[in-house]
């Protein structure tokens, strides 16, 4: 039987070096990457991050933004960072992440506590930029 569920794919980030991108997401939030090797050989647009089994992080590059023409006025918001980007995950898993970020010096937010989602009340939460001001947060609700 064919599971019908609609799930997260990607999401697009825009990104001014997609290889420190990517960089700063292996090293300090604990993605995996995936086509660097491609990329940096020009063989495909651009890198992504792996979230988790059935979602990845592509980060584009900012100078594709002009490019966005397959909507009408889909240039006009291309090259702006979404509001923000949640990751859900573990306790183990949110205080490593926490962990990482302070220790190359990244900037977080105050814990937030009961803050609402798709799971309900997480526990806690956090939120903290990339290298190219995108915005997270992170929460586990466990």
């Amino acid at each position: 039987m064919t599971d019908h569920t609609a799930r997260l794919d990607h999401v697009v980030l825009w990104v001014r070096d997609p290889l420190a991108a990517a960089d700063f997401y292996e090293q300090a939030v604990g993605m995996e990457p995936l086509r660097l090797t491609e990329f940096a050989a020009g063989e495909v647009p651009f890198p992504s991050v792996r979230v988790n089994d059935e979602t990845i992080l592509d980060l584009m590059p900012l100078t594709f933004a002009a490019r966005m023409t397959m909507l009408p006025g889909a240039a006009d918001s291309a090259g702006h960072p979404v509001n923000h980007v949640c990751l859900s995950l573990s306790r183990g898993d949110f205080d490593a992440l926490l962990s990482r970020l302070q220790e190359r010096l990244v900037p977080v937010s105050d814990l937030s506590y009961d803050s609402f989602g798709a799971r309900g009340k997480a526990t806690r939460s956090f939120y903290f930029r990339d290298l190219d001001g995108n915005v997270f947060e992170a929460r586990h609700y466990d």
